[in-house]
């Protein structure tokens, strides 16, 4: 933190106009000072040093050094959370899962008219992410992510029959961390439900689809539930699920009501779920802000499925599983990294 205990931010953007609109944004907030602002990803990574911010609002494309380049030059030097702002194109989805790759925290959705016109609910949500990456050291790349000593408690056996993964802030990359481990033959379906809009899903499940070993494609309304096959919710909707005669699941998706806060929403997938599988479901809560997935675990729980979540240090953000862990609710407690050799154990060792 700053010294007058506020949260001090860097501003990384190539567009003045765009930087001094975000600049008046962030300085309204109590609790947050700009401390800095770099036009490019050069001058954004001198600032880093010579300032040390606690936050970094990152653009994506600027001349003579890119977000991504400066990202990785960052989090090398000095590790500090990082949120990006993006487009909302499919080359900017790319980029910045590109960059969240390379170590930064987080990603916002760049609306210059919201960010022009100042906004109340623009400045809350960037507020939210901002308060909640300055509360924790950042995570390395997580390509060099350390090793973290497992708290757990034992897991009641079950037949599973069904795996459902669900994440917000960090959860790209602890996804990817997590399904790169499941082998081809991974024998039950799995869920994903990710805190992410429309037009980066595609995206999304393109990249873990190229890095894994089992499918994984964006759900369609319709599609079967298929051992081996991730399929993730499409960004902006809600997936349930529905059974077709004894032995049929299909995945329903459909558009989110306007008073719905998650597009998707963890809680309603989760609770899809436990009205139909009702002991079969394995529910795993990873990294992200807010509850999501709590009321859906307690549902799955109290109709004998087992759910897992993400241990605290290997979080991102550690509101959503510590949700789950407060209310009594995990069977057991995992960091991120262990989480997909424990699936292939636990489906394995299923009588």
């Amino acid at each position: 933190m700053t010294s007058s205990s506020k949260i001090g931010v860097l501003v990384v953007d190539d567009s003045a106009f765009f930087r001094k609109r975000l600049i008046e944004m962030l300085n309204k907030i109590d609790g947050i000072a700009v401390i800095g602002e770099a036009e490019n990803g050069l001058k954004a990574v001198q600032l880093s040093q010579q300032l040390h911010p606690d936050v970094i609002t990152m653009d994506v494309e600027m001349p003579v050094m890119d977000g991504i380049t400066a990202v990785k030059r960052i989090m090398a030097d000095r590790p500090t959370a990082i949120l990006m702002l993006s487009s909302l194109t499919r080359e900017g989805a790319t980029a910045t899962l590109d960059a969240l790759d390379a170590g930064a925290a987080d990603f916002l959705s760049k609306n210059f008219g919201n960010i022009s016109a100042g906004h109340e609910a623009a400045s809350s949500v960037l507020a939210k992410r901002i308060f909640a990456l300055a509360r924790r050291p950042p995570l390395p790349p997580s390509s060099s992510k350390p090793k973290v000593q497992t708290q757990q408690h034992p897991a009641p056996k079950a037949h599973y029959q069904m795996v459902v993964i669900g994440a917000s802030t960090g959860g790209p990359v602890a996804l990817q961390t997590i399904l790169t481990r499941l082998p081809a033959n991974f024998p039950l379906p799995i869920l994903l439900v990710v805190h992410m809009p429309a037009n980066f899903t595609p995206a999304f499940a393109k990249r873990l689809d190229t890095q894994s070993h089992i499918t994984v494609r964006e759900a369609v309304d319709g599609d079967p539930l298929q051992p081996g096959v991730a399929l993730l919710a499409p960004g902006g909707t809600q997936m349930t699920t529905e059974r077709r005669g004894s032995a049929r699941s299909i995945v329903r998706i459909k558009e989110s009501d306007s008073g719905q806060t998650y597009k998707p929403s963890v809680d309603i997938t989760f609770s899809s779920l436990a009205n139909i599988y009702r002991k079969g479901i394995l529910a795993v809560v990873l990294t992200g802000m807010g509850a999501d997935g709590l009321e859906g675990a307690r549902l799955l729980k109290s109709n004998g499925s087992s759910v897992w979540s993400q241990n605290e240090a290997s979080c991102v953000v550690f509101g959503m599983p510590q949700a789950v862990q407060k209310a009594g609710l995990s069977d057991r407690v995992l960091p991120v990294n262990q989480i997909g050799p424990a699936l292939v154990k636990a489906v394995e060792s299923t009588p």
